[in-house]
């Protein structure tokens, strides 16, 4: 991908970060801005779409919006090579959104199946944001006419949406698109990027369920801000099965407790799966999860302490925000422009 194609991805800011944020999405964004023109937002309009007492009131929000930052920046995200910023900041989000509500269809909307998980048996309780997210999403990566987007399994078909919506605003506007010397494909279909070999990590206590904050038990996933021995605690007590580490991957199938683990060790060190078992295959599982805990520990240990450092330094971090923001504006704001010319909105020059 050339350096002027631009990434954008997104994380809610919902608090307790754990390894599968980290490996299914952080390190990745580590890795791309060496190459690739990055845009990273703290979504947290995404946040307030669950009633109040799940995204846990102003203070909370706050508080992880924050959190989520020095992640990003204890991770090694570099603010000043990349954009990051908070979503509230820039209006053009919210304002993109309501003309992308005039071009997406209910139909489409209706056939998300990320809705129906999370609203659950009680649809008609569910906020109009969250039958909305998809749309607000697609505004989020086309106000920066993104080309390439970073993501998991659970998003690729939102990402699908985001690109029906940049191809339909294309067809319905392309006369005055054309009229205004603009490019055709105004807004670029985003590409999805699935990268490093963790994209999908799973419980600790059960490896057929996401690794998930929401989980009950707190020993079913590592927390970015856990200590070492609650590390190694966690990792020790991890379901697993009887029967020793097979010597090749085919083993794998039909264990998801070990062919997590295994896909965790790989991730955190950077070497195929297929390496990790000719090291550790015939083996118990007790002498790999101690050689797991230690990996663990070295690569978490440090991300804690930095996590913590900036927490107690909201101010620097605010400072972050504030300077992404008003970066990611100045893109945003020249993309709104050109969308109100499209459209035919009469705007102060």
């Amino acid at each position: 991908m050339p350096a002027t194609e631009r990434v954008f991805s997104g994380v809610q800011p919902t608090g307790n970060l754990h390894l599968g944020n980290y490996l299914g999405a952080i390190v990745n964004f580590v890795k791309m801005q060496e190459n690739y023109n990055c845009i990273y937002c703290v979504v947290d309009l995404h946040a307030i779409t669950v009633p109040v007492d799940v995204w846990g009131g102003p203070a909370e929000l706050a508080r992880c919006t924050r959190e989520v930052t020095a992640a990003f920046i204890a991770a090694g995200i570099d603010p000043k090579k990349n954009i990051i910023f908070n979503q509230s900041q820039v209006a053009e989000h919210s304002e993109l959104t309501w003309i992308f509500n005039c071009v997406a269809r209910l139909g489409w909307l209706n056939r998300m199946t990320q809705f129906k998980e999370k609203a659950g048996k009680d649809r008609e309780n569910a906020s109009v944001g969250l039958y909305d997210y998809p749309v607000l999403m697609a505004s989020d990566i086309l106000v920066y006419r993104a080309t390439h987007v970073p993501v998991g399994d659970d998003q690729k078909q939102h990402l699908e949406l985001s690109r029906d919506i940049a191809q339909k605003f294309n067809n319905d506007f392309s006369d005055s698109i054309k009229s205004l010397g603009l490019d055709p494909t105004f807004f670029p279909l985003p590409e999805p990027v699935i990268t490093g070999p963790a994209t999908r990590v799973m419980s600790l206590r059960d490896g057929t369920k996401k690794m998930s904050k929401s989980d009950a038990s707190d020993y079913s996933r590592i927390n970015l801000n856990d200590d070492a021995d609650t590390i190694a605690q966690k990792v020790k007590k991890a379901k697993t099965d009887p029967e020793p580490l097979p010597t090749e991957e085919k083993g794998l199938e039909a264990r998801p407790e070990a062919d997590n683990l295994v896909g965790i060790y790989s991730a955190l060190s950077g070497t195929p799966k297929a390496d990790v078992l000719r090291e550790f295959g015939g083996g118990q599982f007790s002498n790999f999860k101690n050689n797991l805990v230690d990996l663990a520990v070295a690569k978490l240990g440090p991300l804690g302490a930095e996590m913590k450092r900036l927490a107690a330094d909201p101010g620097y971090v605010d400072s972050v925000l504030i300077d992404g923001s008003a970066r990611a504006r100045a893109i945003a704001a020249e993309t709104m422009s050109s969308v109100k010319d499209i459209v035919g909105f009469i705007r102060k020059r």
